[in-house]
């Protein structure tokens, strides 16, 4: 993926995610009704906010009734109620391949971008065939007539990678978008692939936020400069939260609780460990507009830093 073999992304950070790793395989197989419940929600959420990103302006509850009642929204495009049912339907499928272990290839990521397009683009499911320019980027997609070349070498690269999964995860969402194989789609469709190669490396899905779109952006810039690391962090920093989610279904220790309920038992005012979690020095999560974290996460955190807060 890189030139050297310095690591990319920081080492707390994937320290603190191969612990959270270690954790889950230890509570593998996760019950099916569980593991049902988590599915529906990081398909609701993954495509509310990958949707978002680009644009489409259904809310996350807007998009709830349109996946799970098949209600129109008054006021929204069918555009945008095609975008909503079709990237349910495509993380779906891209779901059984990764638990089927299919490789990243041409079929199977054409056969993303067609469910993600169906019904919006006449090409879905096809490379394009002309040339792109995207609006304020500083540089032109390749040629068209480069891209099957390009995709074989990012397929073979792919399939070849000895890097840390998420390290690797993170150079084929990068790459992928910097050929921009498909006329549109091709962000919808990365964060898609991004999840494929991280499923069937056993780790959960990643939900990339619409309100860190400034920050997503931001690090495929530095990538396109040459510098994958702020983007392999960034990508690893989601990884993170979605393993707190996960960890949290089996309660106890790992129960994610309102850093409100949780200051009551630390030193602290809930302010205080609000601004921990923003600086990533608490390991909580975002949970609408509240924090959350683990009875497990504020020892870790007492332990580490109370004395030095004192």
């Amino acid at each position: 993926m890189t030139d050297t073999d310095t690591p990319l992304i920081q080492e707390k950070l994937l320290a603190r995610i191969n612990e959270k790793m270690k954790q889950l395989n230890s509570v593998r197989p996760i019950p099916a009704d569980a593991l049902g419940r988590l599915h529906e929600e990081m398909r609701l959420v993954h495509t509310y906010h990958s949707n978002a990103i680009e644009g489409n302006t259904l809310t996350l509850q807007e998009t709830k009734l349109v996946l799970e009642e098949g209600l129109t929204i008054g006021g929204k495009s069918l555009r945008e109620h095609l975008e909503a049912s079709n990237n349910a339907k495509a993380f779906d499928r891209m779901e059984e391949l990764a638990k089927k272990k299919c490789e990243i290839n041409h079929i199977t990521i054409q056969e993303i971008h067609d469910i993600v397009t169906r019904g919006i683009l006449e090409d879905a499911g096809r490379y394009r065939t002309r040339n792109v320019r995207i609006t304020g980027a500083v540089k032109a997609p390749p040629d068209w007539s480069k891209i099957v070349k390009l995709m074989d070498e990012l397929i073979e690269k792919i399939a070849e990678s000895k890097a840390h999964p998420i390290e690797t995860a993170s150079f084929l969402h990068h790459r992928f978008v910097e050929i921009h194989p498909f006329s549109d789609g091709n962000g919808r469709v990365a964060r898609l692939l991004t999840n494929l190669y991280l499923i069937s490396k056993d780790y959960p899905p990643v939900v990339l936020k619409k309100e860190d779109r400034g920050k997503y952006y931001k690090s495929l810039r530095a990538a396109d400069a040459g510098n994958l690391g702020p983007f392999a962090n960034f990508i690893a920093k989601a990884v993170d939260e979605n393993l707190t989610l996960y960890l949290s279904i089996s309660g106890g220790a790992d129960e994610l609780l309102p850093l409100k309920e949780l200051s009551s038992e630390t030193p602290y005012s809930q302010e205080y460990l609000s601004l921990r979690a923003r600086q990533g020095l608490l390991d909580a999560v975002k949970i609408g507009k509240t924090w959350h974290s683990s009875k497990r996460a504020v020892e870790q955190y007492l332990s580490e830093y109370g004395k030095k807060d004192v």
